[in-house]
This record gives structure tokens, sequence and C-alpha cells, in this order.
């Protein structure tokens, strides 16, 4: 049996990055999600209304980060059920 490190290192650095990568987008994903909270309690403390309006940019940033998140679980999924 031979065993190819060449192969097995690339493998490995690659799953790792990819790894890194989905973690850091998912917690960009919840960073975006806490400051637009922060953003309506702030709002709601000033007396102003709780709902509606309040950095809308920070949560589509969130649905994207997300469906990225979502995307790469489906895409890994696929190679591994790929005949």
């Amino acid at each position: 049996m031979h065993i190819k490190w060449n192969a097995l290192a690339q493998t490995a650095g690659v799953s790792f990055g990819v790894t890194v990568a989905v973690v850091a987008v998912f917690a960009l994903g919840i960073l975006a999600l806490s400051r637009r909270e922060a953003a309506l309690s702030a709002r709601a403390g000033e007396g102003g209304q709780a709902s509606g309006g309040a950095k809308p940019a920070l949560l589509a940033g969130a649905y994207a980060c997300f469906a990225l998140c979502a995307a790469a679980v489906v895409y890994g999924l696929v190679l591994i059920a790929a005949p």
C-alpha cells in the first residue's frame, strides 16, 4: 500500500481552509444580526419604533452569509454523495 502524502496534505489543507472560511462567514452573519438587534434596541430605548427599517443592510448581509454557509454545506454533501 502506497500513500500519496502530497495529495493527503493538499486535501487536509483545503479542508482546513474551507472550514475556517465557512466558520468566519457564519460568524459575520451572527455579528450582523447582533448589530441589527443592538440598533433595534437602541431605537426602542430612545422612544422610537422598535420594528422596521433598522439597518436593513445588516439583515440582508446576515441572510447572505447564512445562504453562503448553507451553499457550502450542500456542495459538500453533493461531493460526498456523487458517484
